[in-house]
C-alpha cells in the first residue's frame, strides 16, 4: 500500500488546521510518516532517557501535562508496541489518579543534549511496578528551537506541599518571562478506536520571553512554522482545553497550567515577528510543585564558537553554500557525515536571537572549515536573512554539530536518496566514503533542472574518482538546455522503484532526506517492497527556513 493509499491519520480538526493555514492535502502523504509502532531505534531512544513529558486529562476532563522521570532503566519496552515504566507520579501531580486508573496519552521523548526528540500517543495503566503504555500513533521531529542542556541527578527531596491557584503569581510570571522552553498537552476524542484518538505532549522553544504573560490569566504563545501536521493546533480547534509545563531547570520545580485555547490565525500584532500564528490562552488553574523532580539541567553555553563567513558561493537558484571558519583559530568540533550545525543569529528588529539547525554539506575529514548549503526560503526568515544579508566577513554564533541522522553501519551497502536541498547531508556521506573501496554507494538525487540541481559538479567529481560509487539523477522538469544522460540520468520523480531497481541487496541500508512527503511516499514504497523498517532511516525538513 502506498502512502497514497494510506488510512488518513488526521481527525477533523487537524483537516480543519491544515486547511486554514494552506498547507495543502496532507493526508495524502503522511499516512506513510506515522506508525502504529515504535521502530527499534524510537525503543532504544525512549528508554534510554531519564524522564518522558507526558499529556492526559484529570477526572474532571482538564487538560494537564507532566514529567513521569525515574532511575537508569526505569523505561523499558518489552515489544515494538509498549512500553513500561518503573516509576509511578506523586499524589501531587495532577495527573496521578487518571495514570493510575487508565486513560489515552501523549508522549514526547526529548534528549535537550542533542536536540533529538520523538512523540507518540497510546494508553498508559497502572501496573505492580508503575506504569504500562500500549502503543497508537508514533512519529519523529526536526531538532528546531530546541535549547541545548545536559541533565544531572539531584538528591531528591521530599516534595513540598504543591502551591495551586487560579491565576499566575508575580514569581510564577517571572519565570515564565525568563523560560525559553515549555511543553504543551492537548486532545481530541474522536470515533472509536480512531488512531487519531487521544493526547499529544509536544515541546515549544524560542528565545526567552518568547512566551507572552498579557496578565495573570492570559498568555500568548507563538507558533512557528512546522512539519503541517498541525497536532497541537488541530487538537485546539477540536478542544480547546490546552496543559502547559514549565519546568525550572535548575531546582527541579514544574509548574503546569490548564486551561482553554485559542487560536490567532493571523496575529497582526504578534510580540514575535517569527510567529506564523498565536495560541491565546486563558488560564483556569495553577499548580506549582517544587522541587517535584530529582534532574537537573545546565545549559552549555561555554561549547559556543564564534565563526566568521570565509566565502559564500551560489550553488543554484535558490541554494547558497557558507564556508565558516573559527574567530579564535582553534581547530573546529570534529563531526560524523549527516549531522548538522546549530546556529544563532541576531536579526535586526527582532527582540532575542533567531536559531536553526542546518545540516553540514562539506567534507567530515576537513575541520579547517563547516560548509552549510541553505535554501532560501520565501518565509523562512533566518533563511532569508542568511542569503540577503550575511555577507564573507559576518558573523555568527554555533554550537558543536549533533544529530544521529548518520551512516548507520561500517561496510554494508548504502543507498543515499534525496530530493531538492536534501542532498545536503548525503553530499557529506559521499566525501565520509570517497576513498572505502569495500562498500558500494549509490547517490540517488532529485531535483527540477539544472539551474535548481545544487552541488552538480562536486558530486561527478567524488564519483569519478571511486568506483564503488555511482550517481543516479533525476529531474522532474528539465530545461532545455539539460542534456540527458550528461547532467542527469531519467526525466521524472524518484519512486521507491527505482530505487529498488539499483538491486542493492538484502542488507542495504537507505538513508533519505527531503520534504516530507518524498520521505513518506519512498519509506512506504521501500517497507511494501520489503525493505525492512530499522533498514531506512530518513530525516525531514519542513518550511522553517
Amino acid at each position: 500500500m502506498s502512502a497514497m493509499e494510506q488510512i488518513n491519520p488526521f481527525h477533523e480538526g487537524e483537516l480543519k488546521a491544515q486547511a486554514r493555514a494552506g498547507v495543502g492535502d496532507v493526508a495524502k502523504w503522511a499516512g506513510g510518516f506515522i506508525r502504529d509502532y515504535l521502530p527499534e531505534q524510537h525503543r532504544d531512544f525512549h528508554t534510554n532517557l531519564p524522564f518522558l513529558v507526558v499529556s492526559g486529562a484529570d477526572a474532571q476532563g482538564n487538560t494537564w501535562i507532566t514529567m513521569l522521570e525515574g532511575p537508569d532503566g526505569f523505561a523499558t519496552s518489552p515489544d515494538i508496541r509498549r512500553i513500561d515504566l518503573a516509576t509511578a507520579l506523586d499524589k501531587t501531580d495532577p495527573l496521578a489518579e487518571t495514570f493510575e486508573t487508565g486513560t489515552d496519552i501523549g508522549v514526547l521523548g526529548i534528549e535537550l543534549a542533542t536536540r533529538r526528540r520523538n512523540r507518540f500517543s497510546g494508553h498508559i495503566r497502572g501496573t505492580p511496578e508503575g506504569y504500562a503504555i500500549d502503543i497508537r500513533q508514533t512519529f519523529g521531529n526536526c531538532p528546531q528551537y530546541i535549547h541545548e542542556r545536559v541533565w544531572t541527578r539531584a538528591a531528591k527531596p521530599a516534595v513540598p506541599q504543591a502551591q495551586t491557584g487560579a491565576a499566575l503569581t508575580a514569581a510564577q510570571i517571572a519565570q515564565i518571562e525568563a523560560a525559553d522552553t515549555m511543553f504543551i498537552g492537548s486532545g481530541h476524542q474522536g470515533d472509536v478506536g480512531a488512531a487519531s484518538n487521544g493526547f499529544d505532549a509536544s515541546h515549544r522553544g524560542g528565545a526567552p520571553g518568547f512566551v507572552h504573560v498579557a496578565d495573570p490569566t492570559h498568555l500568548q504563545i507563538p507558533d512557528y512554522a512546522g512539519n503541517n501536521f498541525f497536532n497541537t493546533i488541530g487538537n485546539l480547534v477540536a478542544n480547546p482545553r490546552i496543559g502547559l509545563l514549565f519546568v525550572d531547570f535548575e531546582t527541579g520545580s514544574l509548574l503546569h497550567l490548564t486551561g482553554r485555547a485559542e487560536i490567532d490565525w493571523s496575529p497582526r500584532n504578534a510580540h514575535d515577528p517569527d510567529a506564523w500564528r498565536v495560541i491565546n490562552v486563558e488560564i483556569d488553574q495553577v499548580i506549582e510543585r517544587p522541587g517535584a523532580v530529582g534532574l537537573r539541567w545546565n545549559t552549555q553555553d561555554h561549547l559556543g564558537r564564534r565563526l566568521k563567513v570565509a566565502k559564500r558561493v551560489q550553488e543554484s537558484a535558490s541554494i547558497t553554500s557558507f564556508y565558516l571558519e573559527a574567530i579564535d583559530g582553534r581547530a573546529l568540533d570534529p563531526f560524523k557525515a549527516g549531522q548538522h550545525l546549530p546556529i544563532e543569529v541576531q536579526i535586526p528588529g527582532q527582540a532575542g536571537t533567531s536559531k536553526r539547525s542546518y545540516s553540514l554539506s562539506g567534507n567530515p575529514g576537513d575541520l579547517s572549515q563547516y560548509r552549510l548549503s541553505i535554501k532560501r526560503e520565501d518565509k523562512g526568515l533566518v533563511s532569508r536573512f542568511l542569503h540577503d544579508a550575511l555577507q564573507t566577513g559576518g558573523v555568527i554564533d554555533a554550537r558543536p554539530p549533533s544529530g544521529d541522522f548518520v551512516i548507520p553501519c561500517s561496510n554494508c551497502p548504502l543507498v543515499l536518496i534525496s530530493a531538492g536541498v536534501g542532498l545536503t547531508p548525503m553530499v557529506s556521506a559521499l566525501y565520509a566514503n570517497a576513498d572505502q573501496t569495500d562498500r558500494n554507494v549509490w547517490y540517488v538525487h532529485g531535483a527540477r533542472n539544472g539551474r535548481d540541481h545544487a552541488l552538480k559538479a562536486e558530486v561527478d567529481a567524488l564519483v569519478a574518482q571511486n568506483t564503488a560509487l555511482t550517481r543516479r539523477i533525476f529531474y522532474s522538469q528539465p530545461d532545455a538546455s539539460d542534456v540527458l544522460g550528461r547532467d542527469y540520468d531519467v526525466q521524472g520523480r524518484i519512486t521507491a522503484g527505482d530505487v529498488l531497481d539499483l538491486s542493492a541487496g538484502p542488507d542495504a541500508r537507505y538513508m533519505l532526506c527531503g520534504p516530507a512527503a518524498f520521505l513518506s511516499d519512498m519509506r512506504a514504497g521501500l517497507e511494501a517492497a520489503g525493505v525492512p523498517a530499522d533498514n531506512i532511516h530518513f530525516e525531514t525538513f519542513g518550511p522553517t527556513g
